[in-house]
C-alpha cells in the first residue's frame, strides 16, 4: 500500500492506552521549566493539548495555565488520561473525545497548543490552520518532539543490558510482515515530514528550537519493555488478532533472556521542543 493511500482509523492505537502509560518513559519536568521560560508563562491563560493520548504532556503542563483541554479520537487514551488526572488530583483539565480535525469544536481561545508525537497522524495543513485561529495573539503553537519508548542506542557500557530492539523489530516483522503497520493501513516509508512547510503555509513565524538535554540512565523491566512495544501504532496489540498471546509470549521470553535479573538500562533521549508563533 502506498504511503498516500494510508488514512486515519480508529483503531490506530486500540489496546495500547494503558500499555503507553507503562511503557513509554515520561516527559521530564526540565520540559515544562523550559516551556515556561521561553514563553514567558505566569499562571494564566489556557492550554490545548491535540492528540494528548494519555495525558503524559497535557498533565505536565497543566499547572502551567488557569486551565486546559485534552483532545484526542482514542477513548482509550483519555480514559487513562482521566484515571491519571484523579490520581493525581488535577482538576483544571477537561477531556474531549473529538479527532483534531473537528477543531474548533466550540473550545474558545487558549494561550498555547501542543503537539506531542502526534501531528504526523492528522491532515496537517487543515489542523495548522485551524488550530491558528484559536490561539490568542500572544500564543504559540509548541511541537514536542521526543522519543520516548526506547533510549539512545550506543555501546557505551551501562548498569545493564540494553534492551535487545534490533531483534524486538525482527519478531514484530515474523508476525505481522517487514511494511510497518497503522491501524487497519500500512506506512511502507514511515510517517510524513516537512512540517516547517506546512506551518509557514498556515501562516506561522518560527520556529524558535530549544532541546532539553536529558542523557541519565534509567533502569526498565521487562514489563515497561514489553509494554513500550505495545504502545507502538506499529505493534499495537489489535495487530495481531488471535496471534496476541503467541507474540507476547515470545517478546517475554526474548526480553526475559536478555535481561539481568528481569531488568534492562537505557540512557534517555534529548526532547526536542519547536516554538511557532501565530
Amino acid at each position: 500500500m502506498a504511503e498516500t493511500a494510508w488514512e486515519w482509523d480508529e483503531t490506530l492505537y486500540a489496546g495500547s492506552a494503558h500499555h503507553y502509560s507503562v511503557g513509554r518513559l515520561p516527559y521530564p519536568p526540565e520540559l515544562a521549566d523550559a516551556i515556561r521560560t521561553a514563553l514567558d508563562l505566569d499562571g494564566t491563560g489556557r492550554l490545548l493539548d491535540v492528540g494528548c493520548g494519555p495525558g503524559s504532556l497535557t498533565l505536565l503542563l497543566a499547572p502551567l495555565f488557569e486551565a486546559a483541554v485534552g483532545v484526542d479520537p482514542d477513548r482509550g487514551m483519555l480514559a487513562e488520561a482521566q484515571r491519571t488526572a484523579a490520581e493525581s488530583q488535577t482538576t483544571i483539565v477537561e477531556w474531549r473525545h473529538l479527532r483534531a480535525e473537528a477543531l474548533p469544536a466550540d473550545l474558545g481561545t487558549f494561550r498555547v497548543a501542543t503537539f506531542a508525537q502526534s501531528f504526523h497522524w492528522m491532515d496537517r495543513p487543515l489542523v495548522a490552520r485551524r488550530v491558528r485561529d484559536m490561539l490568542t495573539p500572544d500564543g504559540a503553537w509548541v511541537h514536542v518532539s521526543a522519543n520516548t519508548h526506547q533510549g539512545v542506542t550506543g555501546d557505551d557500557l551501562l548498569s545493564r543490558p540494553r534492551p535487545p530492539w534490533p531483534q524486538i523489530d525482527e519478531l514484530v516483522a515474523r508476525y505481522l510482515g517487514p511494511v510497518r503497520r497503522a491501524g487497519q493501513g500500512a506506512l511502507p516509508s514511515g510517517t510524513p515530514g516537512g512540517e516547517g512547510e506546512i506551518m509557514l503555509a498556515a501562516g506561522f513565524a518560527g520556529p524558535t528550537r530549544i532541546t532539553v538535554e536529558q542523557g541519565m540512565v534509567v533502569e526498565r523491566s521487562v514489563d515497561e519493555i514489553a509494554s513500550a512495544v505495545f504502545s507502538l501504532s506499529s505493534s499495537a496489540p489489535h495487530l495481531f488478532a488471535d496471534r496476541l498471546a503467541a507474540f507476547e509470549a515470545d517478546l517475554r521470553e526474548l526480553l526475559t533472556a536478555a535481561a539481568r535479573d528481569g531488568r534492562f538500562a537505557e540512557r534517555r533521549r534529548d526532547v526536542g521542543v519547536a516554538i511557532w508563533r501565530p
